[in-house]
């Protein structure tokens, strides 16, 4: 395939003979940019298509969705275009293909890109080769879509957790899911709120399963010792987290409370917010320094 594309001539094809075979929604704010930059300096790089399978004279668009919209929106009516010599199934992969190997890329594009390879009978080796990612990536990807792990999807495609986060969630064991987002925060894949996200997604799977809206554990069902034991180890570190949290906020309220007793016994400076009004305190703030 690589082969039919260096052979390839670029020809000016008319844009109203050019249809998309895997069309992309894109950020307008992108897209405007894309139309400034070409509208400026013209435009860098031809856009691939190959010829109409069913024969005639149209084509169909491999890569650079971006630049034929742009150059419609700039009412151009022609675009120059490397013309590749390739069966139709081997432009739709070479599509996907191009869609995965985009420095930037949307988690879900990523997601829809494997399926659609896989569904055309693509192994997963296969498709580890075509797109540059390494094999155990592409099986990640295939288990979350294939075993129903439509909590992980979802956390996926609302950009809640990477993709990579939500593969070492569903292809670690439940004693190790912890392990994997201890790596993941190591790692600097989950900080803040996304940590905390993810924390909350790996408890729900676990109470309530892979799928939306299953529900909760059935009472009849015993826990193992193990998995017991796993509950109390999380319930301490929440403890201990809240612990640190709640010392935390005491030692900054003693220092609040240290300065702003420092400063109002500055005879001037009481004096000037006397004046401007701003001699007031929050009352439990103002017996805590008259305690302190």
């Amino acid at each position: 395939m690589k082969n039919a594309q260096s052979a390839g001539r670029i020809e000016q094809v008319p844009l109203e003979k050019i249809s998309v075979i895997n069309p992309r929604s894109r950020n307008r704010k992108v897209f405007e940019g894309i139309v400034r930059n070409i509208d400026k300096l013209g435009l860098k790089r031809p856009i691939t298509v190959i010829r109409n399978p069913d024969g005639g004279d149209g084509f169909e668009l491999v890569c650079g969705q971006g630049r034929l919209e742009a150059f419609k929106a700039l009412g151009q009516a022609r675009i120059p275009a490397i013309v590749v010599e390739a069966t139709e199934e081997e432009g739709l992969v070479m599509s996907l293909v191009e869609n995965i190997a985009r420095r930037q890329h949307r988690a879900i594009d990523l997601l829809q890109d494997i399926e659609g390879m896989k569904r055309r009978g693509y192994a997963e080796d296969e498709i580890a080769r075509r797109t540059d990612l390494t094999p155990e990536y592409v099986r990640g990807v295939i288990h979350l879509l294939e075993n129903g792990e439509h909590r992980l999807l979802r956390a996926v495609e609302s950009e809640a957790i990477p993709l990579s986060v939500a593969i070492q969630i569903a292809t670690s064991e439940d004693s190790d899911v912890q392990e994997a987002l201890h790596k993941a925060y190591e790692n600097g894949e989950l900080k803040g709120k996304r940590l905390a996200a993810a924390q909350h997604l790996v408890e729900q799977r676990r109470r309530r399963g892979k799928a939306l809206g299953s529900g909760v554990r059935k009472g009849n069902s015993k826990l193992s010792p193990s998995a017991l034991i796993r509950t109390y180890k999380q319930d301490v570190d929440r403890k201990r987290l809240l612990v640190r949290k709640a010392e935390a906020t005491r030692e900054r309220l003693m220092f609040v409370v240290h300065a702003l007793k420092t400063l109002l016994a500055d005879d001037e400076l009481k004096a000037l917010l006397q004046a401007e009004g701003l001699d007031t305190l929050p009352r439990n703030l103002a017996t805590r320094i008259q305690g302190a």
